[in-house]
């Protein structure tokens, strides 16, 4: 397996203010063993758009590895302090990690009409945006190279804007007073065209902090408009499953990289560059500056979810059938 880093934008073309230096990126996990030309998964973690959570990004990306896939985890900008929307800035990135890996086809041995994204949570969202909204975003270095994803995978995905929606994934994504006319933008559900890709959607009924109705409501208007896709509801669970498997309970998520614009940030208000009260400051470094045994006490909260936990091979059997049709 290769295994490489590579940074989606040139300097001078990236300038989020709370990045401090960060620069959205994905990591490639390519087979070296022949030089078979495979599908291509960007995997998306979520994190409400304040983060980009590690326990869905390289043990989502090793898990459709194994299954012969090229895969690839994006790291894209995120408002952890909500100092300064982040509108368009996670979708820009996303649309310039498609055009990246179509561009680089040939060293990364993928078929350029295989290109999956797989989205968690606001991650999902981040992917479902770029779904049906692919012709707004331009790209001058990339113009040629189209960024329509061929299909994609939506875990627990935020969806709504409206009455069931995820409020604080919209805050991150749009500031506290957003328009009704960003607010219809940015509710998937009320944008499905001809044009978006197949999708696969899946979450669990019990899902206490993005409603289930999430997922329906979007399966709906795929329907509507002819659509192919799968919805898959699984009877409990809570939310951020990942994997749901024994690897993800016991905390095995792979490396942390994916956090590298939090910790730029947590550096910063330890150092004063970035000012805060005392209690959002105490809150933050609680947050993201915990030692080892408070880790190992997070991990209890995560049991294996044998019911979900089946869901990376539901998806593997229908991106074959959809993606065979191509």
């Amino acid at each position: 397996m290769i295994i490489k880093r590579f940074d989606l934008w040139e300097q001078g073309e990236y300038s989020y203010p709370m990045a401090f230096g960060f620069m959205p990126n994905i990591t490639a996990f390519i087979h070296d063993e022949d030089t078979q030309k495979r599908p291509g998964i960007i995997v998306v973690p979520g994190g409400g758009y304040r983060v980009v959570s590690p326990t869905e990004g390289e043990i989502v990306a090793r898990e459709f590895y194994k299954e012969g896939y090229q895969a690839f985890v994006c790291t894209y900008t995120t408002n952890l302090l909500g100092a300064v929307p982040l509108n368009d800035q996670p979708m820009k990135d996303l649309s310039r990690a498609v055009r990246f890996v179509r561009k680089a086809a040939e060293e990364f041995k993928v078929l350029t009409n295989q290109v999956i994204i797989c989205g968690f949570s606001a991650g999902a969202h981040l992917c479902g945006s770029l779904c049906v909204h692919f012709k707004d975003v331009s790209d001058v270095r990339y113009e040629e190279i189209s960024n329509r994803p061929d299909a994609a995978i939506l875990s627990y995905p935020v969806i709504t804007s409206g009455e069931y929606a995820h409020r604080d994934s919209f805050n991150a994504l749009l500031g506290e007073n957003p328009s009704e006319e960003q607010l219809a933008y940015v509710s998937l559900e009320k944008q499905v065209k001809s044009n978006t890709p197949p999708c696969f959607l899946w979450q669990t009924a019990t899902d206490e902090a993005v409603p289930v109705e999430n997922s329906y409501l979007m399966a709906e208007a795929l329907h509507k408009q002819g659509i192919s896709y799968a919805h898959h509801v699984f009877s409990s669970g809570k939310h951020g499953l990942s994997l749901a498997n024994e690897a993800w309970a016991r905390g095995e998520y792979g490396e942390t990289d994916t956090m590298e614009q939090i910790n730029r940030i947590v550096e910063c208000i330890k150092q004063g560059i970035i000012e805060l009260s005392e209690p959002e400051k105490q809150k933050i470094l609680d947050s993201f500056d915990y030692d080892e045994e408070k880790g190992k006490e997070m991990l209890k909260a995560n049991i294996p979810n044998e019911e979900a936990a089946v869901w990376p091979v539901l998806a593997d059997m229908w991106l074959k059938s959809v993606l065979g049709k191509s």
